[in-house]
């Protein structure tokens, strides 16, 4: 069973930890319900409480699907290949 320490910390179970998917740096909170209290983990923000992800929305706005745009990214779309190459392969 944790132990509260001097400092007001409990070491949360690793079993809970993975459940939950909290790892080391992640904020949790914690809700008061009818039989006690739940715990649950938060969405990143920054010092002020803001989404730290809202600067970047919309940078990437394109007509591409996102897995047009990875495709692209890691040179998986197809070669132009002229029939003239097609033909030469061929033989």
């Amino acid at each position: 069973m944790p132990r509260v320490t001097t400092k007001g910390q409990v070491t949360i179970p690793k079993e809970i930890r993975d459940e939950l998917g909290i790892e080391p740096g992640d904020e949790i909170g914690f809700e008061a319900i009818e039989s006690g209290y739940r715990i649950e983990k938060k969405e990143p923000t920054t010092e002020a409480g803001d989404d730290p992800f809202e600067t970047y929305r919309g940078s990437a706005d394109s007509d591409e699907t996102m897995t047009d745009r990875m495709r692209r990214l890691r040179g998986e779309y197809p070669r132009d290949v002229d029939e003239d190459d097609e033909s030469e392969g061929a033989t």
